[in-house]
């Protein structure tokens, strides 16, 4: 058995680092480490509650969104203060910009131009996989950067600035809009749908959410071979990505986009079947990282963040989340299977989580989720409140629960005396990247690495790049 370290990883936020037992040319185990500490949760003890709000979203640049939404809701939660339809809807369409731009981001600048690697170039597609995902020189990046910048022009108008907004409140939005913004942003996204429809998809945004199972995917990626979605199904279909990456197959969504009544995307899991969402089923285990250990795994609203960095056994400053001790998958692909989607729940049923359904299902939910932003934006009523104000109390917890566009992020608040006692956060690639708990399980992506083909030395092969992109990993907003 031979140890392999592959890192640091380009095209990823943050820093990353793999160690492969290869065993037989393939691997045998790996073990995922988040090398470099942050320390947020400690720099917010003893800050005011709203403080909260100023330091959260500098976790992350391009997720800076989610961070403000599920600290606005662990405040909202703890204050017991409840946002007018207005606040609500202004928050779900800054947390949806936000999402659906990560998405466009993932695909196009992160995820594709692995394809254009030269261990494909005797696969029929690398000339135009080359000539159009190529990082810094594929036409793709020449349509799609404009198209995102314009596309976030939405965020200008309903937070004022992108990143670290500071209108996301625990009463809803601090920047209302007027009448004439409706009409700007009824534009703003129609030239995205329109960039959408022709340059992604080929087609309409009703017919790519309206895919039901794989052999319609199939027949649809064949009949538009010449969009972008088209062509990524076409590689992936050549290279199995089907067959590729597969982990625990238990998916959690904590649900997304709060409406009058429930949630466009509920919470929820997803093991063969549905199974209600218990936050109180969540721990934290750290006995593979480098922290301090409590007597056993505890609950993040009474967790602790305790650096120990000569650790013995450690290999990670992530910790390890579990639910209900069990490993889970986070992201696209399980926020459309707990909501039912039928697509995403025939393909995991086929095949599991895999590198082609992850990034399959992120392109299909910006199919689904741009129709009702255009929606919401017409549900807004000028002149109505936004944002509402009450007391703050002295003594309170709170939990907000969200959907980054990379899957479940949580934040657990403690207020005591009126500062903050306890904040503690468990991001979506904190799920994903963990590394082992107590009872040895490996982690999600630690498990998707196992069983791929690879060498002791020589370059990284393609396809440890593509399950590890498949998730998409934010290192900066895994260690706080």
């Amino acid at each position: 058995m031979t140890r392999r370290i592959v890192g640091p990883f380009n095209r990823v936020e943050g820093d990353l680092e793999v160690a492969l037992d290869i065993q037989g040319g393939r691997v045998g185990s790996a073990y995922v480490n988040a090398p470099l500490y942050r320390g947020f949760e400690q720099i917010l003890l003893g800050k005011a509650p709203l403080d909260a709000l100023v330091f959260v979203p500098r976790i992350c640049g391009i997720c800076s969104v989610a961070q403000s939404a599920a600290s606005a809701q662990a405040l909202a939660n703890a204050f017991g203060w409840q946002a007018p339809d207005n606040g609500r809807i202004a928050s779900n369409l800054m947390l949806a910009t936000e999402n659906l731009a990560d998405h466009l981001t993932h695909f196009y600048l992160f995820f594709m131009p692995d394809f254009a690697r030269g261990e494909y170039r005797a696969r029929p597609w690398f000339t135009a996989a080359e000539a159009r995902f190529k990082a810094m020189a594929g036409s793709a990046a020449a349509q799609v950067l404009p198209a995102r910048a314009a596309f976030l022009r939405t965020m200008g108008m309903i937070a004022g600035k992108w990143p670290h907004t500071l209108a996301l409140q625990p009463g809803g939005s601090s920047r209302p809009l007027q009448g004439s913004e409706k009409i700007r942003l009824r534009c703003i996204l129609r030239e995205f749908r329109s960039f959408l429809e022709a340059t992604l998809y080929g087609d309409a945004l009703e017919n790519v959410a309206a895919l039901t199972d794989e052999d319609r995917l199939e027949a649809w990626g064949e009949a538009h071979s010449g969009s972008d979605f088209g062509r990524f199904l076409a590689f992936a279909r050549d290279l199995g990505l089907h067959g590729l990456g597969r982990a625990t197959d238990l998916f959690m969504s904590y649900g997304s986009f709060p409406q009058q009544t429930g949630r466009l995307f509920p919470a929820g899991l997803w093991h063969g079947a549905p199974l209600p969402l218990d936050p109180l089923a969540i721990r934290e285990d750290v006995s593979h990282a480098w922290y301090a250990e409590a007597d056993a795994p505890q609950a993040p609203a009474a967790g602790s963040t305790l650096p120990l960095g000569a650790k013995a056994g450690a290999y990670s400053w992530c910790k390890a989340p579990r639910y209900d001790g069990q490993v889970v998958e986070v992201g696209a692909l399980a926020r459309q299977v707990v909501a039912g989607h039928p697509l995403a729940r025939t393909l995991v049923a086929a095949h599991g989580g895999n590198v082609m359904s992850r990034v399959a299902m992120r392109l299909v939910e910006i199919a689904v989720v741009l129709p009702e932003m255009e929606r919401w934006v017409e549900q807004l009523a000028p002149g109505e409140p936004y944002c509402v104000v009450g007391e703050i109390p002295e003594q309170a917890s709170g939990i907000g629960l969200v959907e980054a566009a990379r899957g479940s992020l949580g934040h657990w608040l403690d207020l005591r005396h009126g500062r903050i006692h306890n904040y503690q956060i468990i991001a979506p690639t904190t799920w994903n990247f963990s590394p082992r708990d107590a009872r040895d399980q490996p982690g999600a992506l630690e498990q998707a690495l196992a069983g791929i083909e690879a060498s002791a030395d020589g370059t990284t092969p393609a396809a440890i790049q593509h399950v590890v992109r498949s998730f998409d990993p934010c290192m900066v907003c895994t260690v706080h």
